[in-house]
């Protein structure tokens, strides 16, 4: 896929004059990078549902329920390194009826720049499904939004015949609190598709689509071009992936 394929992924909103904004510092360690000293992409995304977290709990609204990742963006035009401080900083970018866009900006003390936008959605604890937002939680972070709507639709398709086949496996301990496999594993997927290259990539933007829980066991890859997907069972695609070269400038909506 060309540069211009991006254009089809979740927009990346500028950070909001006015509403909260959580930030915290993240660091990249041992376990955290490859190598070369690149930090991976799924130690990024795990980054961004622990300062999604932080943010939630400081507001006081921890108990209010949890949140399930729909779909996540993520554009890097430069990747932290081992040991480099990083400011991540959170905000609200959209609400729907049931779920909530988040936008994270990292920014990195020795040059790191990557942006992130993942749709949420917000389940009621007791029952197990999607409950509404609107209320005192939706409320505190209505003023970031600006009052922007976003969907939940999902865009990517179902994998092709053709599509390149390699078995995959998930741990016991790639399951999360929710008892499936974590958002945050399924872009390790991706960095195995990456690692095939010759070089270590230096600049990555891609969006990954949740279609289905991942449970710990075999599990299947599929790569066609730049989009991929993971099965299970009987083929149940649990999540799908489309990678599209990095850009080496800010761009706009992509913060400070």
């Amino acid at each position: 896929m060309d540069r211009a394929g991006a254009a089809s992924f979740t927009e990346l909103v500028a950070r909001p004059e006015r509403g909260r904004v959580f930030a915290q510092e993240v660091r990249p360690g041992l376990g955290d990078v490859g190598p070369s000293g690149r930090t991976r992409l799924d130690a990024i995304v795990r980054w961004l549902q622990d300062v999604a977290y932080a943010d939630v709990e400081d507001a006081g609204f921890a108990e209010a329920g949890y949140w399930v990742v729909r779909r996540t963006r993520l554009r890097v035009e430069r990747f932290p390194r081992f040991r480099e401080r990083v400011r991540a900083e959170t905000f609200a970018s959209g609400l729907g009826r049931v779920w909530a866009e988040r936008r994270t900006v990292l920014r990195g003390a020795d040059g790191a720049r990557a942006d992130a936008v993942a749709l949420w959605v917000f389940i009621d604890p007791e029952s197990g499904r999607p409950m509404s937002v609107e209320g005192p939680m939706g409320d505190a972070y209505l003023e970031a939004t600006g009052g922007r709507r976003v969907s939940a639709r999902l865009r990517q398709g179902a994998p092709p015949a053709a599509a390149q086949r390699r078995p995959w496996r998930f741990r016991a301990g790639d399951l999360d609190l929710a008892g499936h496999v974590n958002n945050a594993v399924y872009w390790s997927a991706v960095e195995e598709v990456l690692s095939a290259g010759d070089d270590d990539p230096q600049a990555l933007d891609a969006e990954l689509e949740h279609h289905a829980a991942g449970q710990a066991g075999a599990a299947e890859l599929l790569v066609d071009g730049p989009a991929l997907w993971i099965t299970q069972g009987d083929g149940e695609v649990l999540a799908s992936a489309v990678v599209a070269p990095g850009r080496g400038d800010s761009g706009p909506g992509a913060g400070g």
